[in-house]
């Protein structure tokens, strides 16, 4: 009976340890989903100021 008891510890230990390492790789996923996204957004950005400003400063300049 005791050898049945440890093989459950430790059945119930490695489930454990399996739904933390699912519950890791899942927060890491989701946090570099996130950082793809922010990525975007910044490059977007960029753009458009990038494309915008030298319009908007021919349009005033240029309007004399």
């Amino acid at each position: 009976m005791a050898k049945q008891k440890v093989s459950a510890k430790q059945r119930e230990a490695k489930i454990q340890a399996a739904k933390e390492r699912e519950e890791r790789a899942a927060a890491k996923k989701q946090r570099a989903e996130m950082m793809k996204k922010v990525g975007i957004v910044i490059v977007c950005v960029v753009l458009v100021l990038a494309l915008g400003l030298p319009t908007m400063a021919l349009t005033l300049l240029g309007g004399q």
